[in-house]
């Protein structure tokens, strides 16, 4: 099954090119921020099933009509992996791997849809902004100290994410914070239509050019592993985002761009790269240090 958030944060079945309203099912009328319809239905989705698949008689709209908004724009946390494949570490002259890392938060707010734009901020003319492909694992049940034996009983599904980064040596949360950073979509497509997330081909495009092409399975940390590492460390909520960490190929965005990102089994979404006028305080108005 696919799960959207469209519109005004209605909760979606995306069946034969439409997406049919299930917001009644979902509890996700009238509801206020932060919209935590689809955290409700991916917790109660075992006793939902029945009834979400039953309304797929409903009548459709037609997915191009909508705008697709971030699947779980309640997700307490993202939780991202760094230097999480060899390749990546080598271009990026880092010795460490996430294995001994560790892990990192993105913001909530740092969420955007597959029909919202990256929004550049303002940055120094030598600061370099950069796309990062990324398999998205949503949560799927309350969970701590979860063994890797037994993470398929946490996950409910994948979603395609770009992990956008200002590149330089300040904290890595703040390079990765601006607004619309971590675009994911454009639906959720629930474990069982999946299957081994260890063997997925993901690929990201900048303009229709080929700038990253990996497979999950040359990860360091496996996602068994990503979730019995997090939840050591922390509780994992329904909805909650672990971002893989990205392959070898990243690269700059600018303004004008257009980003695909695909993954096997999951889906594809574009979305344009903008400027903005947010970032004239930051950081990252400043030349970067030598070496970053």
């Amino acid at each position: 099954m696919k799960l959207v958030s469209f519109n005004d944060y209605k909760i979606g079945i995306v069946r034969d090119g439409a997406v049919i309203d299930v917001s009644d099912l979902a509890g996700a009328n009238n509801q206020k921020w932060p919209p935590v319809a689809m955290n409700h239905l991916i917790e109660d989705f075992a006793n939902l099933r029945a009834k979400l698949e039953s309304a797929g008689a409903r009548a459709g709209i037609p997915l191009a009509s909508v705008k697709l908004r971030t699947p779980v724009p309640g997700a307490t946390k993202v939780v991202a992996y760094p230097v999480n494949y060899h390749a990546h570490g080598a271009e990026m002259g880092q010795s460490y791997r996430a294995n001994t890392q560790g892990f990192f938060l993105k913001p909530p707010s740092a969420l955007s849809g597959a029909n919202e734009p990256i929004v550049l901020p303002i940055v120094a003319a030598d600061r370099r902004i950069d796309h990062e492909c990324e398999l998205a694992i949503v949560i799927g049940k309350k969970g701590r100290d979860i063994p890797r034996e037994r993470w398929q009983e946490y996950v409910f599904g994948y979603s395609c994410l770009i992990d956008a980064t200002v590149r330089g040596k300040e904290e890595r949360v703040a390079r990765k914070a601006f607004d619309s950073f971590c675009p994911v979509g454009p639906w959720i497509v629930t474990a069982d239509e999946v299957g081994d997330p260890g063997a997925l081909q993901g690929r990201l495009w900048v303009n229709e050019q080929l700038r990253q092409d990996a497979n999950t399975r040359d990860l360091v940390v496996d996602v068994p592993g990503m979730i019995e590492m997090a939840s050591s460390v922390l509780t994992l909520y329904p909805g909650d985002i672990i971002a893989s960490g990205t392959p070898a190929g990243v690269g700059p965005i600018h303004p004008g761009d257009k980003v695909k990102i695909e993954f096997e089994r999951v889906g594809s979404m574009t979305v344009d790269v903008v400027q903005g006028q947010t970032g004239k305080l930051s950081l990252f108005t400043k030349a970067a240090a030598a070496g970053a």
